[in-house]
């Protein structure tokens, strides 16, 4: 049931965006400096900061919304940072070693790099505890578990003042019993130490990256805890009727209990709402092949979604560790705002992935940043005002960008100051287009096929850039861009993940019974668990999901299905669909060879109801929104030129205009570069449109790449 206001909040490494929806569909967003080292203060001053500018205080915001969702980067930090717990974990005695043996390589584009160091131990070897027990691979028991062994780890835990413990033994999935009593005894000898436990964590096949997963998860529980802990009780005091909901990896929402015993699926939740968001923008063009590009501060994201679907991985490496979990795919390279320029040993300029973040940030910021930045280029070259960013709440510093630049680059380099800044801002749009590269073309995608999609703060003064390179004619930038992950959690459903192991060769009654008994059983736990959370039946909807592989091969691909009766004839469509799925993956089917099944899972989801779309009134002509001129720089050879620029929040539906130039937001500023044309929706979105002749120089370019 709606009540007035619907609140997300969005925590990024250099701004915490907010979003606040009302039943009126009026949706305002909000901006305040992120505060890495106290993360609720963030949301406190983004609470003050709606107050100042509507009128509202911080309790009536909350006690009269029917949701407040939080997407955080807590967890993400502590995991780059290895500022997690200090974690012990117990295995299967000879498998203590398992999480730095991996799978005999290193990670994808390193493994023959000989000089390419280890990745750092969430758990150091002496707090690795191995446990004499064996189960083999049908389930059955081998060894018996040796009570004391656990006991004994327990007391050197304590000794060693452990705050969370991840349990994972040899084929518990399969008999999980052994993992169970280890736990018990954790819980009887350490009863406020956080425990998580393998096979209900990950119940799928393969150790490695289910005892990774369980490290990971172990790793960041009590620091997620304290932080869900902190966050709800602040919004308790503030008068909330609901607790507040959490973003999930997966792009969907949870409750804080769920975040705190599920704490890798909070790593990667700020940028996982942005699919979500993107799809509910274009939807008035009905466009669902889309690349969203989100430059914050200190990082760049990309997600992806073809035919309306999100890329969602399983058992990736990620920052160095293996999750089996699903993710929303999100591509990340240090290419923010906050991103510092420097030269390399051999003389040559590069840009980040070192970040000035928000402390100090930025040179111009005037908070004792000294390093030349994309931000500060950026203002050199025109294309921000010096007035400041976030509707002038941060005042630039013209002579302080000048000077970062001229002592670290454009003296060393012998250039000017202004060839400088534009070699920084090509270098880190090369950097990101790169990174667009990678989730489409190195995936079979031609990024001509989709529309470019605008988010974050930063990526406005660089969307055009960015879609010229790709070639791209078609970019989506919404008034709310630079929060537009916030949006995305508001227009979010609940959603839950059911993971099961089923080792099942595809063939006869027997496997189809088999088969449709786990997934109604997975199914069934989710229903109980969202009619818990308050959705009627109705209101719940399912996809499927199976890990499957030909006899004989040892990877497998994820085919996802829709749900239906699993019977015979079904096993039939369940197999052609994995046949299409290899074939679309690696080129090549096996129509007659046997297929089996490793695991399976079930997604279950809540539907919320969505706040209602922004409208924008009929404009009388970008003329009328006109604020005056300044010098741009659009060549490589630092010439300025003067050039218009507009008033963003002056403009209306219709309201059109010819690059070069720049249309100023109150959190975004959209650089319009020559050969482009940009025209106001009544959703609030600027579609921006490569002019004729540009599109045909972009054409000619792809023709002359495609030759070489």
């Amino acid at each position: 049931m709606r009540t007035q206001y619907r609140l997300g909040i969005d925590a990024g490494g250099t701004f915490t965006d907010f979003i606040l929806a009302d039943k009126k569909g009026s949706t305002q967003i909000f901006k305040v400096l992120s505060t890495p080292t106290e993360p609720t203060k963030a949301i406190k001053n983004g609470l003050a900061l709606i107050t100042e500018e509507t009128g509202l205080t911080a309790q009536e915001v909350v006690s009269n919304s029917d949701l407040c969702i939080n997407g955080t980067t807590v967890g993400l930090n502590a995991l780059i940072t290895h500022t997690g717990a200090k974690t012990g974990l117990i295995a299967t005695k000879g498998h203590e070693d398992s999480i730095e043996i991996r799978l005999g390589h290193k990670e994808d584009g390193y493994r023959y790099d000989p000089d390419y160091p280890p990745a750092t131990m969430l758990v150091p070897r002496h707090l690795r505890k191995g446990v004499s027990e064996r189960v083999i691979s049908d389930g059955s028991v081998k060894t018996p578990i040796n009570e004391e062994d656990v006991r004994e780890a327990c007391r050197y835990f304590i000794a060693e003042g452990v705050e969370s413990v991840a349990i994972s033994f040899v084929w518990s999935v399969l008999h999980p019993d052994h993992e169970n009593r280890a736990a018990e005894i954790v819980r009887e000898m350490m009863p406020d130490v956080r425990l998580t436990v393998g096979n209900q964590l990950y119940p799928q096949v393969r150790e490695y990256t289910r005892t990774s997963t369980a490290i990971v998860n172990a790793y960041l529980a009590p620091i997620l805890q304290r932080y869900v802990e902190a966050i709800d009780a602040y919004f308790r005091e503030l008068g909330s009727q609901h607790p507040v909901r959490y973003f999930q990896s997966n792009g969907g929402l949870a409750l804080g209990k769920v975040v705190s015993d599920q704490s890798v699926y909070a790593i990667n939740s700020g940028p996982a709402s942005a699919p979500q968001a993107a799809l509910d923008v274009a939807e008035p063009w009905g466009d669902k092949n889309i690349i969203t590009c989100d430059m914050g501060g200190t990082s760049f994201d990309i997600t992806l979604t073809k035919d309306g679907q999100a890329n969602v991985n399983k058992n990736i490496d990620f920052l160095r560790y293996r999750i089996g979990i699903p993710m929303i795919q999100v591509e990340t390279l240090g290419a923010g705002g906050g991103s510092i320029g420097w030269i390399d040993s051999m003389g040559l300029m590069q840009m980040g992935p070192q970040s000035a973040g928000s402390e100090p940030g930025p040179a111009c910021y005037g908070q004792g940043g000294e390093n030349p930045t994309t931000t500060d280029a950026n203002l050199v070259l025109g294309y921000l005002n010096a007035d400041g960013l976030v509707g002038g709440r941060l005042p630039l510093d013209v002579d302080k960008a000048r000077a970062a630049i001229k002592a670290n680059l454009a003296d060393p380099l012998g250039i000017s100051i202004e060839k400088a800044a534009y070699g920084m801002f090509t270098i880190v749009n090369n950097n990101m287009v790169n990174a667009i590269r990678r989730v489409s073309v190195e995936r079979g995608y031609d990024p001509r096929d989709f529309v470019l999609m605008g988010a974050g703060g930063a990526t406005g003064a660089h969307i055009t850039a960015l879609a010229r390179e790709m070639g791209i004619s078609k970019v989506l930038i919404s008034k709310l861009a630079s929060g537009l992950c916030a949006y995305g959690q508001i227009i979010s459903d609940v959603k839950y993940n059911y993971m099961a192991p089923a080792p099942i060769r595809l063939e006869g009654g027997a496997a189809a019974k088999k088969l449709d008994d786990l997934f109604t059983s997975l199914e069934a736990r989710g229903r109980v668990d969202l009619a818990g959370d308050g959705f009627a039946e109705d209101r719940i909807s399912i996809r499927r999901s199976l890990d499957m592989r030909y006899v004989g091969q040892v990877h497998e691909c994820t085919v996802e299905i829709d749900p239906f009766e699993v019977t015979e004839a079904t096993i039939e469509d369940i197999k052609a669909a994995f046949h299409a799925r290899h074939k679309e993956l690696y080129t090549y089917d096996e129509p007659h060879n046997a297929v089996e099944i490793v695991n399976v899972e079930s997604t279950i989801a809540g539907h919320v109801d969505k706040p209602d779309r922004m409208t924008i009134a009929a404009g009388t002509g970008a003329h009328e929104t006109l604020k005056g001129t300044r010098p741009m720089v659009f060549s490589a050879d630092g010439i300025a030129q003067d050039t218009p620029v507009y008033d963003g929040s002056a403009m209306g539906a219709g309201d059109t205009l010819h690059g070069p130039a720049v249309i100023e937001e109150v959190t975004t500023t959209i650089v319009v570069e020559p050969g482009w044309t940009v025209s106001l929706h009544d959703t609030g979105v600027y579609v921006v449109t490569a002019d004729a002749a540009a599109e045909q120089g972009q054409s000619v370019q792809h023709k002359e790449l495609a030759e070489v």
